[in-house]
């Protein structure tokens, strides 16, 4: 699968529409994956999940537990789910690879 977007990066998506290739990744390509899942518009609170999906990825090269994510930024277990319609949305437009099966289930 293709998403057609304003770059010059052809980006090829596995069966689940994540990011075969997450070097690909930019912000433009963000904002057109979002558009793809039904998130018109990514504001500051997008932004602040997509950089701790990424951070935490870069760093430990695991997700993490979207409630921990959702402490650090002082808001309630249900904000990365009211901003993104599910977690699993919010790891598609971060860029980031298949994140496993257990981390696919609870995050659905």
């Amino acid at each position: 699968m293709q998403v057609e977007t304003e770059t010059p990066v052809s980006a090829e998506f596995d069966e689940n529409g994540l990011l075969r290739n997450p070097a690909v990744w930019t912000e433009e390509l963000a904002r057109a994956i979002a558009r793809r899942e039904g998130v018109v518009e990514l504001t500051e609170e997008h932004w602040k999940v997509i950089r701790a999906l990424r951070e935490h990825y870069a760093k430990f090269g695991v997700a993490p537990a979207m409630g921990n994510v959702c402490r650090k930024h002082g808001k309630d277990r249900y904000w990365v789910h009211e901003l993104f319609q599910s977690c699993l949305n919010a790891w598609r437009v971060a860029g980031l690879p298949d994140p496993g099966e257990e981390a696919k289930a609870y995050w659905s």
